[in-house]
């Protein structure tokens, strides 16, 4: 129904903040900066120094963001903040040393990282991160736009039961067919948009893009490409995870240290709520020249048309 020039015209600033987004407390942020707080391997001692991060996993919400961070945390050679930082977009003010404050101490060879999946639609995010060091290293993980869409929405339900349904936030004018793109939850989606700003401060080759999907039918294998990406050894491989069937999706076996598998809260996983199959079938064809974009960008397919007509 939309031209991809007419919505990437539109509202380009419609995210400085989502206030959907769950945000993260200073005092949260006080806590995972301090001493013996577990910022990552958790053979690590907590000694070395406090530095910058050098790998960022920026986005997308709902897109598979956490699964990726605590698999990664499994690797000794990372260490990463659990909280959101929202440097970037939300605390930029605060300055630098705020920010290599929050930060988990390191020790020589190892990575800092953290993730803020709000970064990728953040217009000066790009510009700030380039700012502070050019040679970061970005990883998204991405997901087929219409789940992804719907995710988001669960997600707000569960916290704002009141909300009009998703049909009724999709569109601009049911009649018509014209979606919403200025909503954020279909927004966010629109990957190609998004991705131009990325572009004009940082070559394809620092950027890695990872499939959501993949990420739960083949962990190690995703999880492989971000070792390599982050010049780490393969050391998060199969034997690190096993299906749990009640969620749906891979958890972390335990580390020999603890008493429990991690696997992520149950804030993931949620069941979404039935939406009607006319809406679908009009989301996938408002994403789709978009995808196609996406693909061309990135040099890689997805497949999510595919898998849409699979079912």
């Amino acid at each position: 129904p939309l031209a991809p020039g007419e919505v990437i015209t539109a509202q380009s600033g419609a995210f400085e903040r989502d206030p959907q987004e769950s945000s993260t407390t200073d005092e949260e942020l006080s806590r995972a900066g301090s001493p013996g707080s577990r910022g990552g391997g958790s053979t690590t001692p907590d000694y070395g120094e406090k530095r910058l991060p050098q790998a960022l996993i920026i986005g997308v919400k709902k897109g598979g963001t956490r699964a990726l961070l605590e698999a990664i945390r499994a690797h000794p050679d990372v260490r990463a903040v659990g909280t959101e930082p929202h440097f970037f977009d939300r605390n930029y003010e605060k300055g630098l040393e705020w920010y290599r404050n929050v930060m988990p101490k390191t020790l020589d060879g190892q990575i800092t990282m953290e993730k803020t999946p709000s970064y990728f639609v953040t217009n000066e995010a790009p510009r700030r991160i380039h700012s502070m060091a050019k040679d970061t290293k970005l990883i998204v993980v991405v997901r087929n736009p219409v789940t992804r869409a719907i995710s988001d929405y669960t997600q707000t339900l569960s916290k704002k039961p009141e909300i009009p349904t998703f049909e009724v936030l999709a569109f601009k004018n049911r009649t018509l067919g014209l979606i919403d793109a200025s909503w954020s939850a279909i927004r966010i989606g629109i990957y190609a948009l998004h991705l131009e700003n990325w572009l004009q401060y940082f070559p394809l080759s620092q950027i890695l893009f990872v499939s959501g999907e993949r990420l739960i039918t083949d962990p190690a294998g995703e999880m492989a490409k971000v070792q390599d990406f982050l010049g780490l050894k393969r050391i998060v491989t199969e034997k690190h995870f096993y299906f749990n069937k009640t969620k749906g999706f891979p958890c972390l076996k335990k580390p020999e240290d603890s008493s429990a598998p991690r696997c992520l809260g149950k804030s993931k996983g949620r069941t979404h709520p039935k939406i009607d199959p006319d809406v679908i079938h009009r989301l996938r064809k408002f994403y789709k020249p978009f995808n196609v974009m996406f693909y061309q960008m990135t040099g890689q397919d997805f497949q999510w048309e595919q898998e849409e007509s699979d079912k």
